[in-house]
């Protein structure tokens, strides 16, 4: 039998474990509590990018905020950005992002992660021997790469400030969030944020800028979506169905032209290349005024053959895969008159594509063949897997109509243009000093180099030495394709200044050159062919160029 006091010290150890399985049961509950809400937590739906310069070779630099950063360090966080920054190891070189999440000093932070982007040193600027400025690519790089990775955390919405240049960090935004997955299933789509330029109140913001570059950026993701595109669901007729949807609702004109009309305008050496296709040749003229009409015009010429299987020389199974985008010129040409409309320029342009198919069929061209350009001069097929030049070169002719300021056409007449410069640079070639000085003062601001190789008389002879025709669309030698494509062309250009581009080796990109374009197809020289357009119009060309200090 239980004594009284032994009665209640078991009461007492009673009551302290009933207290002891109160107060685990309240813990098991804030408990799942918590994680239910972890579970049920939206994922960070707004994110900052910010700027950092420092000195790349100095791992010890303790970097300096961009004025915009700076702002936000001091009113926003109190300095704990800073901070936390340095904390976190060395400053981002260029091309990187370091990612600080819930450095706002307030409870709710407005801003759930933000992004400290590298931009190298201050003093970057032009640098004569890379033909670039250093600045913009760096801010295109870090921007881009920032947004990549906040995309990868289904951020909704994307700020950044201009980093010293609204455009480039515009361009690298754009640039780096987009990505072809129209044929995906949605929910395996990555995430697209939406993008807007950071600006305070205190500071004098670059809108015109930044909208500048979003246009450019559009353009060229246009370019993109076109290329991408799998050759069986942009056919000629396809395309000329997708052109006009796209340019009427943006101000430019468009004619959609058959086989019918190419005929009646001797394009022979064209509708050769098309002849074995089902699906039958189109010509494509657009037309943009931007001034009065008697001005003289800027004719670019897109090369426009949806799939090129290289004919009856039929091409490697792995060179087969990527020429679905071998309609780049004409993607091109189409990009730019949308956003030479949507930026307004004063100037007038006319866009000639000639769009077909290079197939295998029962009347496919033949190694052997003589076709008769617009012109009258006689065109010997050596090999029907250098179709390109003869598609450009009734196009070429045809500009004449117009009595033009300059013809530029873009193509991809040669494999040769990888080897040469791998990504580095789409080829130039032309018959104006004017031209080329002006296209390459556009590259170096929009940091898609292009690089200029020779248009001598000597490649022109290897064309024209055959006694069966007046030129041949290979010619003699298996060497120098690049620059006897470019002389094959210079035969039928009428009359005036003109430049050939060469994308051949720009078509396609694996992701870590440029790190603003995602592996696949690049979209060059898009924006470069645009600036080079802003730039003629301008009455001085030059820009002022900083020289890079070392």
């Amino acid at each position: 039998m239980l004594r009284v006091p032994q009665i209640r010290m078991l009461m007492r150890t009673f009551k302290q474990m009933r207290n002891v399985r109160g107060y685990a049961s309240q813990a098991i509950t804030a408990m799942l509590q918590l994680q239910q809400t972890e579970i049920c937590a939206d994922p960070p739906s707004r994110g900052l990018v910010l700027g950092v310069y420092s000195d790349e070779e100095d791992k010890s630099d303790a970097g300096i905020l961009t004025p915009a950063a700076w702002r936000y360090n001091i009113q926003k966080t109190n300095g704990r950005l800073l901070e936390v920054l340095r904390m976190s190891g060395p400053m981002p070189k260029r091309g990187e992002a370091r990612l600080l999440f819930a450095v706002d000093s307030e409870k709710i932070p407005y801003y759930s992660v933000v992004a400290v982007v590298g931009l190298g040193r201050e003093c970057l600027g032009y640098n004569p021997y890379e033909v670039l400025d250093e600045q913009k690519e760096a801010i295109r790089r870090s921007v881009a790469k920032a947004c990549m990775d906040l995309a990868l955390l289904e951020t909704d919405r994307i700020e950044i400030e201009s980093c010293g240049h609204a455009e480039s960090a515009a361009e690298g935004a754009a640039l780096g969030i987009w990505a072809y997955q129209e044929l995906r299933e949605p929910k395996r789509r990555i995430g697209v944020p939406s993008i807007d330029l950071y600006t305070h109140k205190d500071e004098i913001c670059d809108i015109e800028g930044w909208r500048i570059g979003l246009q450019k950026a559009s353009a060229q993701n246009l370019t993109r979506q076109l290329q991408e595109m799998p050759s069986n669901l942009l056919t000629p007729t396809s395309f000329a169905q997708n052109v006009v949807e796209v340019l009427c609702k943006s101000g430019v004109n468009v004619e959609v032209k058959v086989e019918g009309w190419a005929e009646s305008q001797s394009m022979h050496a064209f509708l050769s290349v098309g002849k074995a296709s089902c699906e039958q040749p189109i010509f494509l003229e657009l037309s943009y005024y931007g001034t009065c009409a008697d001005e003289r015009p800027i004719v670019l010429v897109g090369q426009g053959i949806t799939y090129d299987s290289g004919g009856l020389c039929l091409k490697a199974r792995q060179e087969l895969f990527h020429m679905r985008g071998d309609m780049t010129g004409a993607a091109v040409v189409v990009a730019t008159c949308r956003a030479i409309a949507g930026l307004r320029l004063p100037v007038n342009i006319r866009g000639l594509i000639p769009l077909c198919e290079n197939v295998l069929g029962c009347n496919s061209f033949r190694p052997g063949d003589i076709v008769k350009s617009m012109n009258g001069k006689h065109i010997e097929i050596q090999c029907t897997d250098h179709e390109d030049v003869l598609v450009l070169a009734d196009a070429l002719l045809y500009a004449q109509n117009f009595c033009p300021k300059c013809i530029i056409d873009i193509g991809t007449t040669s494999g040769g243009m990888r080897q040469a410069l791998d990504e580095a640079a789409s080829g130039v070639f032309t018959n104006s000093e004017i031209l080329w000085q002006q296209i390459k003062h556009a590259s170096m601001h929009t940091g898609d180099r292009v690089w200029r190789l020779p248009l001598w008389d000597y490649y022109s002879h290897l064309l024209t030495s055959s006694g069966r025709s007046d030129v041949q669309n290979y010619g003699i030698g298996r060497g120098a394709r690049p620059c006897k494509a470019a002389a094959f062309l210079r035969e039928f250009v009428p009359c005036g200044q003109w430049m050939h581009i060469d994308a051949t080796n720009t078509m396609v990109t694996n992701g870590k050159n440029f790190e603003y374009i995602r592996e696949g197809m690049a979209g060059r020289p898009t924006r470069t062919l645009v600036e080079f357009i802003a730039q003629t119009i301008c009455k001085d060309t030059a820009p002022k160029l900083t020289t890079a200090k070392n």
